[in-house]
């Protein structure tokens, strides 16, 4: 199986960050435990660096700006080697590298670019302009199965606008969508595209209900919405409990197509259920051992191993980068990927 081959190469090729280092303390700043996913990231990091031979200090900042800002400060005095740093607002973290860059400390900004500093050394992330690409085909290719041919009214929503991230994700979805919308096969009746009106703060899935809710009570109450176009699990439940709440699943009117991200438990459930239609899968495990590989290189004094060396820009300098490969998971390949890979078992699921 292919996804079988893809997953077994990169634990392969990154199958030097199991071996044991020497110690050294490692700071994680991950931004919130309001996310499964999050709670996954901090605890493979810790499993991943301990195993390595490292001390870990992790912190959650609980999408708390200034409480993030504090907790790396605090880091750096405690006399971290390396900060490994998912950003709340990848824009706010300047002045706090600058301290730790002061320190000799060295910065890997993982899985959310830090942006408008020179002092982030690395980035560990997953092709995020690829996940955007396969949110779309997903709901494109259920459009079709779903609705037979169009036109397929779509609404769409992005990421938190502070994320950069959430630009790859909506730009990687609309380079699938914007030709169908262009010539008629899609249409957004709302008129509402671009990060600036699409965009979803702290990728909050009350913020997205409740957007979800105006969008159908302005322009489908004569029309049917075919399709959302959603760039995270979290936002998805919420999109899709608006839908619910007017009838949406029931009688004569068919769920839209919803997409996601995360492979989160809640919206796998979903998918199963014949709610949710798909979600991107990004195994926070390889990341973790991305990233501990980065870390024993910088404390070696070597250069990491990266792939990507002009797509991360993040105003200031291109970030070396390492990005990991996305799998779209729907009804029809959950079980192989997420149970096949021990990322969960069954019992969680059932």
């Amino acid at each position: 199986m292919k996804i079988k081959t893809l997953l077994t190469a990169a634990t392969a090729a990154i199958a030097f960050a199991s071996v044991a280092y020497a110690d050294g303390l490692v700071g994680i700043a991950m931004p919130t435990k309001s996310s499964a996913r999050w709670i996954a990231d901090g605890d493979n990091m810790v499993k991943e660096l301990q195993a390595a031979g490292y001390d870990t200090d992790l912190q959650y900042a609980e999408d708390d700006i200034p409480n993030q800002l504090s907790q790396i400060e605090n880091m750096v005095t405690k006399g971290v080697d390396v900060l490994v740093i998912a950003a709340i607002d990848g824009t706010t973290l300047s002045n706090a590298l600058e301290n730790a860059a002061a320190a000799g400390v060295k910065v890997i900004a993982y899985d959310r670019l830090i942006r408008d500093s020179g002092d982030v050394d690395y980035y560990a992330t997953f092709d995020n302009f690829k996940v955007g690409v396969q949110q779309a085909t997903s709901l494109v290719d259920g459009l079709k199965s779903r609705f037979g041919e169009g036109p397929y009214n779509v609404e769409l929503f992005g990421g938190s606008p502070d994320d950069n991230n959430a630009y790859f994700f909506y730009n990687g979805a609309m380079s699938v969508l914007q030709p169908l919308i262009d010539d008629g096969s899609v249409v957004v009746q709302s008129g509402q595209m671009g990060m600036d009106k699409v965009g979803t703060l702290r990728w909050d899935g009350a913020v997205a209900q409740a957007r979800m809710d105006n969008i159908l009570s302005a322009n489908y109450t004569d029309k049917e919405v075919h399709g959302v176009l959603s760039p995270y699990d979290g936002l998805s439940i919420g999109i899709l409990s608006s839908l619910k709440g007017v009838g949406y699943g029931s009688g004569d009117l068919k769920m839209p197509i919803v997409s996601g991200q995360d492979a989160e438990v809640p919206s796998i459930k979903s998918i199963l259920a014949g709610e949710q239609y798909s979600t991107i899968f990004k195994d926070t495990r390889e990341l973790a051992k991305v990233t501990v590989g980065m870390v024993n290189a910088v404390l070696e004094g070597s250069e990491p191993e990266i792939n990507d060396d002009s797509t991360y820009d993040n105003g200031v300098k291109v970030v070396p980068s390492y990005l990991l490969e996305p799998v779209a998971v729907d009804a029809s390949n959950w079980e192989e990927i997420l149970i096949g890979s021990g990322y969960y078992t069954a019992d969680q699921i059932n």
